[in-house]
């Protein structure tokens, strides 16, 4: 019989993780899993649940929870010599990976993907010692959007990041930035950089409407110093998916890419605090399956 890991985190989805439970034992038994579950209780219980489920050579690994207990989750699988496959049920407030893979959003229809036998491969960016799915970003709106509380992204979503962003805007203070990537080199003065795995960021499914989930490349995005009213033309750019066309802004793929400025500067990765630079990014092309409708 086959070996599943369900990796619950029983605070997501407003508390309501742990009422999927049954159903989901239900239907991985008719698909022949034995399901073992496992209740994350602190930060990294889920990369540790991941890392066991690796190295017992189980088949399947379901990931419940929001963007947190999925970062965790595949932390715990990449590198692994034996990595299960993978299924998501999202639970968060703006579930950045499962959008950009189509699974839906509403759990009772999330839930109803494990009857799927459609599998896709999928790219993993390694961030110095740490791992990413999204995307990670330099720059004060950078910095303001790891701010972001669960209290607000619980009340406004995906908008909670546009807010404490706008923030930031009116300081419009830039950077001083060089970008090596497999181009060439990029230095200059820099408002924002940020780099894309998938084209769902924050919830916004159009900010890089180019990148494919496993195209084995991060897009870089890096807008120039630029003013309030260029600014304000820039936000309606990345809205409308078109933020690479913008005169104010250097557009490049790259397998891998790395940061460093004169600066003390921090970076956000999948929405959260990330190192301070210098720091290297780089795609593992394909490096897990991930269960699709």
């Amino acid at each position: 019989m086959k070996r599943a890991m369900l990796i619950v985190n029983p605070s997501s989805g407003k508390e309501e993780a742990l009422d999927y439970v049954e159903k989901i034992e239900k239907i991985l038994a008719e698909k022949s899993y034995q399901v073992k579950v496992a209740q994350t209780e602190k930060e990294l219980d889920a990369t540790k649940y991941c890392q066991s489920a690796c190295k017992d050579e189980f088949d399947l690994v379901v990931s419940m929870g929001g963007d947190g207990t999925l970062n965790e989750t595949i932390n715990g699988m990449v590198d692994q010599e034996h990595r299960p496959l993978l299924a998501i049920i999202p639970l968060g407030t703006v579930n950045d990976f499962a959008r950009a893979l189509n699974i839906p959003l509403e759990p009772e229809e999330a839930v109803e993907t494990l009857y799927s036998d459609q599998i896709k491969d999928v790219d993993i960016g390694r961030f110095n010692d740490r791992y990413f799915v999204n995307i990670f970003a330099v720059g004060a709106v950078a910095e303001a959007t790891y701010e972001v509380s669960p209290d607000q992204k619980t009340k406004f979503g995906s908008f909670a990041y546009v807010m404490e962003g706008f923030k930031t805007l009116t300081a419009h203070r830039s950077y001083p930035l060089r970008i090596e990537h497999d181009n060439g080199v990029w230095e200059g003065d820099s408002f924002l950089f940020l780099a894309a795995l998938t084209n769902s960021t924050a919830g916004f499914e159009k900010l890089s409407p180019e990148a494919e989930v496993n195209d084995g490349v991060l897009h870089g995005y890096i807008i120039k110093q630029v003013n309030l009213v260029r600014m304000a033309t820039i936000i309606t750019s990345i809205l409308r998916g078109n933020l690479r066309d913008e005169a104010d802004v250097e557009y490049f793929t790259s397998s891998k890419i790395k940061v460093t400025s004169k600066e003390e500067l921090m970076t956000n990765v999948d929405g959260e605090e990330g190192d301070s630079l210098p720091v290297t990014a780089e795609v593992l092309p394909s490096h897990i399956q991930v269960l699709v409708p």
